[in-house]
């Protein structure tokens, strides 16, 4: 069977491979541009993404909009927003590894479908699933790697930075690395980028 959005999505919405989809109200599948250069990956949704079934929305998502916007990135023109799991852990803890793997596959096919440039892991559940399983992010935001043929980087989680301010700047110059990074690209390929 072909891979297209929808029947990868349905058969997202019908997974029983571990308990969260029991407990969910709705599925976070994902949101914006599916035809993006850069996908946004978090950990998990939220109570508020958990309700609206849309990565991103409550005031994390919020701020996560602000960043981008600030160096020339929407999810409605440029950025596709996912998580490693699709479904709501109970009180917002932390997926467990076997609901990572789970939900794995998801996501891969999230990524062959948009077969983005650039992959930025938003906190270090997702760093270390994607990058690295000892990804430190506090020393190693803002660093780029390949990682099996495809750019790969990671931020704070803007959870991580309503809780902890402080570390709002070196977010926001991880983002300018990112701009960076794609102004590079542009300059090679046909990479949609848009000034703020």
């Amino acid at each position: 069977m072909e891979l297209t959005w929808d029947t990868l999505q349905q058969s997202c919405e019908g997974c029983q491979k571990c308990g969260l989809g029991t407990t969910r109200t709705r599925l976070a599948f994902g949101t914006g541009c599916r035809d993006a250069e850069v996908l946004l990956v978090g950990e998990g949704p939220g109570q508020q993404e958990d309700l609206t079934g849309e990565p991103f929305v409550g005031r994390a998502g919020q701020l996560l909009d602000v960043m981008l916007a600030a160096v020339g990135l929407s999810r409605k023109r440029n950025v596709y927003i996912a998580n490693i799991v699709k479904c709501r852990p109970p009180g917002n803890r932390d997926p467990l590894p076997a609901e990572q793997e789970a939900c794995l596959p998801w996501l891969r096919g999230q990524v062959s479908l948009i077969r983005p440039k650039i992959i930025v892991c938003l906190g270090r559940i997702a760093a270390c699933r994607l990058i690295d399983p000892d990804f430190r992010i506090t020393r190693q935001h803002g660093q780029f790697f390949y990682v099996k043929g495809t750019l790969m980087t990671a931020t704070f989680h803007p959870s991580a930075l309503l809780r902890n301010p402080a570390q709002k700047a070196d977010a926001f110059a991880d983002f300018l690395l990112l701009r960076e990074k794609i102004t590079g690209i542009c300059n090679r390929t046909e990479l949609h980028y848009e000034q703020p």
